[in-house]
């Protein structure tokens, strides 16, 4: 049975895990934090010593921040600043990043077939059911996005970076900073009102929530979400990475 390496690189940690081709975890998950600044070979080295610390697999997937083509990165929010989110960018890393073919440094380094993606797109592989229109929108760090039409992954837009109100990108704007800031009622109110603005944007079928924080929308504004919304575990993340493989991809 072929196995995949699934890892989830955030903003604050990257965790990984092996799976068979049912989406049953071989091993504990195991999390690191993610390590500042972060040059790309730190990036490479840092999730080869994490794969060293679990079974080893036929093949892996990696979901990244940003906007990643054919395993190509054109541009990630994160990583290229020195000490994390919504600190100071630092050109040097901006020039190694931008354009890094992290699929095929990682391949290199693992010896394996990879296969790299937006973080969305990863965990929306573990959720959707491959009918009509479905988007994922993940809650995190910043605001991730996925979207797929009859099963087949869509080309990726980096929504996180519009701007949607005071200035403010979704990223900013529904972000970890202005959750630990404004609470979680608050937040959530955000979430509903992002929500219902985008809705008329994409007409989706289904729409997933998903990323670490969707377990912190509160209960009241789930009921105010609609029929059409599913809040979705973070595991997806990690699931996502072996049904990945399954997917059409332009």
């Amino acid at each position: 049975m072929t196995t995949t390496l699934a890892i989830d690189c955030g903003g604050g940690g990257i965790k990984g895990c092996v799976l068979d081709e049912t989406g049953t975890m071989r091993a504990q998950p195991v999390r690191v934090p993610t390590p500042y600044p972060l040059s790309t070979a730190l990036f490479v080295k840092t999730l080869t010593e994490l794969a060293s610390q679990l079974p080893k697999a036929d093949r892996a997937t990696v979901g990244l921040p940003g906007m990643i083509r054919h395993g190509v990165v054109i541009t990630t929010p994160h990583y290229i600043t020195r000490s994390g989110p919504r600190t100071r960018i630092e050109p040097e890393l901006v020039e190694q990043w931008e354009g890094f073919d992290a699929q095929a440094a990682i391949s290199d380094s693992l010896g394996i077939p990879v296969r790299v993606l937006n973080d969305a797109e990863v965990h929306g592989a573990g959720v959707i059911a491959g009918q009509g229109l479905e988007v994922v929108l993940t809650l995190g760090t910043g605001l991730g996005c996925a979207i797929y039409d009859g099963g087949h992954l869509a080309p990726h837009l980096e929504l996180s970076q519009a701007p949607v109100r005071w200035g403010l990108s979704y990223d900013t704007y529904i972000g970890e900073h202005e959750r630990r800031r404004l609470g979680d009622a608050l937040w959530s109110r955000r979430v509903q009102r992002v929500i219902d603005g985008l809705r008329p944007v994409f007409l989706w079928d289904r729409l997933y929530i998903g990323g670490g924080n969707s377990r912190h929308i509160t209960p009241t504004v789930v009921t105010r979400l609609g029929d059409d919304v599913v809040i979705v575990p973070n595991a997806a993340a990690l699931v996502g990475g072996a049904r990945a493989w399954l997917l059409q991809i332009d």
